[in-house]
């Protein structure tokens, strides 16, 4: 079994726009979501990430405040899972609730042994 990464970009701003209802019910869908994928051996690890951040560079004599990319480009969440191959891996980020965002989406990368 191989490890990968999800990362999940947009759907911020459509979640500003609902109610808090409907929030809670769009977090019902991850945490169904999730459960499934936990039920069958396939979730490591996942969590969502705020959007502020900060970014050391230059040897770390370079400290600027984030967030580093634009509405949907900002990294808001991570999830890791096991995975036969990359196809698998594509196959079981189809079921994640981002993805009925209009600017949802799932970068998918395999996690290098080490």
């Amino acid at each position: 079994m191989k490890k990968f990464l999800y990362l999940f970009r947009g759907g911020d701003a459509r979640m500003a726009e609902m109610s808090p209802e409907e929030v809670q019910a769009e977090m019902a869908k991850w945490g169904e979501w999730m459960q499934g994928l936990a039920e069958k051996g396939q979730l490591i690890d996942g969590l969502p990430l705020k959007a502020e951040g900060m970014q050391v560079s230059k040897g770390g004599q370079l400290i600027t405040d984030g967030p580093f990319a634009e509405g949907a480009e900002i990294v808001g969440g991570y999830l890791m899972v096991n995975a036969t191959d990359m196809n698998q891996a594509v196959e079981i980020s189809k079921g994640c609730p981002i993805l009925k965002a209009k600017d949802g989406h799932i970068e998918v990368r395999e996690i290098a042994d080490m």
